[in-house]
């Protein structure tokens, strides 16, 4: 199982825990906390994640009632939803945002409210009738695999905290998601960013109802925050471990100001949101990626919208975008 775990300085351990979507896995991180241990982002519960865990524990001689804690950068199933199993399987806490963890309940809590919200947004942004319904089947399908939901701790702007030598300053962003944690050790230089920058891919960016008002440029200013910390090991929640930031945070703006002037372009007529997601990321997109499209187009748009680039036309039936 060492394919699945790397140890890296300070006595930080990379889990790649396995996830059925096309990333592959996510990174877990395993932090030395005194007698105790740390995780970071524990991933999806899924069998085949909750065999690389006990797996990996076992190799590295860490017995459960060791974990004494999980930290969650952010509410996503993806890095949340092994949190409640871990915390029933190890007695640990499980600390995160209290506004992630508003999202999650909402999302997959008894009284979940989400998944009407969003598809009555995309029906009104002309997601066809016929593909809405499998988009409540997959919005719900999510509910196993983020069970059963944790006790959760709220961790803010400015906490502190420590995990063995390590010495965290808690820095939140928005935009991937709404008040992302973000764990910085400005004496060692390093950084645990989750999915706020990722190297070689590019975040989703997603308008959600009744959320941030306008994820992209939330987005844009925590990349310049993050982009302040003179950090040189940052430790993303996919792909692996880098170490230029001001570079990736500069391209990672460029990528969104170049998307920004091609939907600018497409817009001499007026259109749907789904029309032009289509045209940019093609129609033989899975209904799983069709949400992350739908909603990242949607907020690109409010973005421009925002600045007076563009406007919105149409009714509370169905909504188009053209430019000014």
């Amino acid at each position: 199982m060492t394919e699945y775990y790397q140890s890296y300085e300070h006595g930080i351990i990379r889990v790649k825990v396995p996830v059925p979507f096309p990333l592959q896995w996510v990174n877990g991180y395993i932090l030395r906390s005194g007698d105790g241990y740390t995780i970071i982002d524990p991933g999806l519960h899924t069998d085949k994640a909750v065999d690389v865990w006990q797996t990996v524990l076992r190799e590295l001689h860490i017995e459960s009632d060791q974990i004494d804690r999980v930290v969650l950068t952010h509410h996503h199933p993806d890095h949340y939803g092994l949190a409640g199993w871990m915390q029933e399987w190890t007695g640990c806490d499980v600390y995160m945002s209290p506004e992630g963890h508003q999202l999650a309940k909402r999302l997959w809590g008894e009284s979940e409210t989400m998944t009407e919200e969003l598809c009555s947004l995309f029906e009104q942004h002309g997601l066809p009738s016929n593909q809405l319904q499998q988009m409540r089947e997959h919005m719900r399908g999510f509910i196993p695999l983020v069970s059963p939901q944790p006790e959760v701790r709220y961790l803010t702007e400015g906490d502190e905290w420590q995990a063995g030598e390590l010495s965290f300053r808690t820095v939140t962003v928005s935009g991937h998601a709404y008040r992302h944690l973000v764990f910085i050790d400005e004496a060692k230089k390093l950084m645990f960013c989750g999915d706020h920058v990722l190297p070689r891919i590019t975040p989703n960016i997603s308008f959600i109802p009744n959320e941030d008002p306008d994820p992209l440029d939330s987005f844009l200013q925590g990349l310049d925050k993050l982009a302040t910390y003179e950090v040189e090991a940052i430790y993303p929640g996919h792909r692996d471990p880098f170490s230029d930031l001001k570079s990736r945070t500069a391209s990672l703006k460029a990528h969104h100001e170049e998307r920004l002037q091609t939907m600018v372009e497409q817009l001499d007529e007026p259109q749907t949101v789904y029309a032009l997601c289509t045209s940019l990321f093609g129609e033989r997109l899975s209904i799983h990626q069709l949400r992350f499209a739908m909603s990242e187009t949607l907020a690109h748009l409010i973005y421009l919208s925002n600045r007076g680039q563009i406007i919105q036309e149409g009714d509370d039936d169905l909504r188009r975008f053209v430019r000014v």
